[in-house]
């Protein structure tokens, strides 16, 4: 029971998000790409992260002479957080640091996305009510919903 309440109000709290069939959470943005990953940017560094590379997809289809819509991923982590993961499983690097993806869809609309880490660490030798999981998960909602401007 307590498994079910803790997911709900994991779920409730990343309101507007929404996870697809695909264990990818989803936030909508209410503003552009470059504005959404400057907070993200922001947020992550305020809550003592650290930003390891902002990548810029969108550019590096230009560099290219190909289009594509506004698309960013921020790459991040708390060695504190991360490291208790790879101490259970040492392949649960190949999913660290974290990941979020800022992007523009074909109807206008920014998003923000990431992996379930539940999910993302599905397969390996990690327990699923490990701590380390609660918090990447509640940081990952806190910090895509400062994000978002929510």
């Amino acid at each position: 029971m307590r498994r079910v309440l803790a997911a709900a109000a994991i779920t409730l709290a990343g309101l507007p998000a929404f996870a697809g069939n695909d264990d990818i959470v989803r936030v909508k943005s209410f503003s552009d790409v470059a504005t959404t990953m400057d907070r993200l940017e922001a947020a992550v560094t305020g809550a003592g992260a650290r930003v390891f590379a902002r990548v810029d997809h969108a550019a590096g289809a230009a560099s290219v002479e190909m289009e594509l819509a506004p698309t960013q991923v921020l790459i991040f982590g708390n060695p504190k957080i991360g490291t208790q993961a790879m101490q259970d499983d040492p392949t649960a690097g190949l999913f660290l640091p974290m990941k979020v993806l800022v992007y523009r869809d074909g109807a206008g609309q920014v998003w923000l996305a990431y992996e379930d880490p539940k999910e993302m660490f599905d397969g390996l030798a990690i327990d699923d009510d490990a701590g380390y999981i609660r918090m990447m998960t509640g940081a990952l909602g806190k910090l895509t919903g400062k994000a978002a401007g929510q």
